[in-house]
């Protein structure tokens, strides 16, 4: 099976510079093809194919402007990658699983650069180095992380907050890690109060509620209104929007920053939580399919849903499951698992949000809310497997 690995990279100024330039060019050219194909298809009423692209502007395009040769500066597989990834999100685009594509911002740093394995010595990896394919043996920051006797297929770089990371494909074996008997099956209830309700009785907390989170939160909103300040300053002074002075770069970075340290307590505490829930390798899981896309149309608990990372928390519980040989079932949104009484199987079509204690009127069962839909979740019936 394939697996991923990222780490951050620890770089000289010239490796640095090349990695800029390349995530630039990629950038540009992939704003590039998207404009490009917005005006074809208002002239012409057709789609431009990544590789068609690619061919016009080696052949066409370069060659008849050359104050654009500093796109040749850097890895054609790259800028080639850069356009495969413009028609992706056109297909997706296509197929409505997704909006129209966006341009990419420089602020937003959003572009990977993409680096194939062209020789037997690309991608080698070492305990404390990695060789990247044009940029040349680069040290890890975190040494012994990916593993140096597997096989790596491909790698991309990206660049958050000045901070540089690798993140490589490595093809591993497909065994289970896990080799413990199997115990009773589980249902796993996500909510807003807390993050998980398990129908063995754990409960695992809302992480956005701890001290720390909400320390992260009011400074990340002072810093937004200082860089905000920023903008408007230079407006006043009749600036030009498109260049960017160096304190509001910094300022840019702070922002980026906080972001980043926020979006890292999420996931590990959420890949905390998933090891926990996996560790007694249970013989199956079941979850509900939430409409998180759905639910973030309620303005009032949309930043509250986008906090709890559902869907990365699915990811990783589907990842978990297989790699441990654990059978993931999803019960269908609709399945009204809090409104069923967990004990006598009776229906309280009357029941409220606002009621957070399940009392049953035929069998007398009272029981936190929550508990009650996470254990008719372990117990349904009608289900599909991720």
């Amino acid at each position: 099976m394939l697996r991923a690995y990222k780490t951050e990279l620890n770089l000289t100024p010239e490796q640095k510079h090349k990695i800029n330039q390349t995530i630039g060019i990629c950038r540009y050219i992939y704003n590039f093809y998207l404009a490009h194909n917005k005006e074809v298809y208002e002239q012409e009423k057709r789609f431009v194919s990544g590789m068609d692209f690619s061919k016009w502007l080696n052949n066409e395009y370069l060659p008849n402007n050359p104050e654009f040769a500093w796109i040749k500066s850097v890895s054609s597989k790259a800028v080639k990658q850069a356009i495969m990834n413009g028609e992706k999100a056109f297909k997706r685009f296509f197929k409505g699983e997704s909006k129209f594509p966006n341009f990419k911002k420089k602020k937003r740093q959003d572009v990977k650069a993409y680096f194939p394995k062209n020789n037997k010595t690309d991608w080698t990896v070492e305990r404390h180095r990695i060789n990247i394919p044009t940029i040349g043996v680069i040290q890890l920051k975190e040494k012994g992380y990916i593993p140096t006797e597997a096989l790596v297929k491909s790698g991309t770089i990206s660049m958050q907050a000045g901070k540089y990371f690798v993140s490589v494909l490595v093809e591993v074996s497909d065994v289970c890690q896990n080799n413990m008997p199997k115990t009773k099956g589980i249902g796993i209830d996500l909510g807003i109060k807390d993050l998980a309700i398990v129908s063995n009785e754990k409960t695992f907390k809302n992480i956005n509620k701890s001290s720390k989170v909400k320390h992260l939160v009011r400074k990340l909103e002072r810093e937004q209104r200082r860089l905000s300040k920023k903008y408007e300053n230079k407006k006043k002074r009749g600036e030009q929007s498109a260049t960017y002075s160096a304190n509001i770069t910094k300022q840019v970075k702070k922002v980026q920053s906080i972001h980043m340290k926020l979006t890292n307590i999420r996931k590990d505490y959420t890949n905390k939580v998933v090891n926990e829930i996996v560790k007694p390798k249970p013989s199956h899981v079941t979850i509900e399919d939430l409409n998180v896309s759905g639910m973030m149309k309620n303005r009032h608990l949309s930043k509250v849903i986008a906090q709890q990372n559902f869907y990365y928390f699915r990811t990783k519980l589907e990842y978990k499951c297989r790699l441990n040989g654990i059978e993931l079932r999803m019960v269908d949104r609709f399945y009204p698992s809090s409104k069923i009484c967990s004990c006598c199987g009776n229906s309280k079509k009357d029941l409220k949000l606002s009621d957070r204690t399940y009392v049953c009127k035929e069998c007398g069962l009272v029981i936190d809310r929550d508990l009650n839909a996470s254990i008719n979740l372990a117990n349904a019936e009608i289900y599909k497997i991720a």
